[in-house]
């Protein structure tokens, strides 16, 4: 259900999402698989939300996506850096994308401090999202301290 969330994302049809993710969290007590690739949905905190903000994010709801990843980050360890890491950047996407730079770029400083020392190539990712999504600000002094701000992670990358 929560990929064909994100095939709904895809679609740009909100409600499907919706409906979708909260089917979901209504089956997570049915999940028993022992493996670990068929067990993300209990061992990751805010799972379904993960899913539900990163898919607010491809719909273009910046504000909603960026509510959705203040309240999973919230709950996320510090010790998962790497999932930490990917989820600070895409709220800073949100952030971007609900046309508050500033916001954005503070919540990058994090970001591009955990990418220098994890190298996360999924992460690296999302920060190209968020360079993409900083365009409109490109030539102003927020958007080159972005640049600043990520270059040495691009820079070893």
């Amino acid at each position: 259900m929560q990929q064909q969330a994100h095939g709904a994302s895809l679609t740009q049809d909100r409600t499907a999402v919706d409906q979708l993710i909260d089917d979901a969290a209504g089956l997570l007590t049915r999940v028993d698989d022992d493996l670990p690739w068929g067990n993300a949905c209990k061992r990751t905190p805010g799972y379904l939300e993960v899913q539900r903000a990163t898919c607010y994010g491809r719909l273009g709801l910046g504000v909603e996506a960026g509510a959705l990843w203040g309240q999973v980050l919230q709950v996320v360890p510090e010790t998962a850096r790497r999932d930490r890491g990917v989820y600070l950047a895409r709220h800073a996407t949100a952030a971007a994308t609900a046309r508050e730079p500033d916001q954005a770029v503070e919540i990058a400083r994090q970001v591009a401090q955990i990418a220098v020392e994890t190298r996360s190539a999924r992460m690296l990712s999302e920060l190209r999202a968020l360079e993409r999504a900083m365009r409109p600000w490109q030539d102003a002094s927020i958007g080159q301290a972005l640049q600043e701000l990520l270059a040495p992670v691009t820079e070893r990358g």
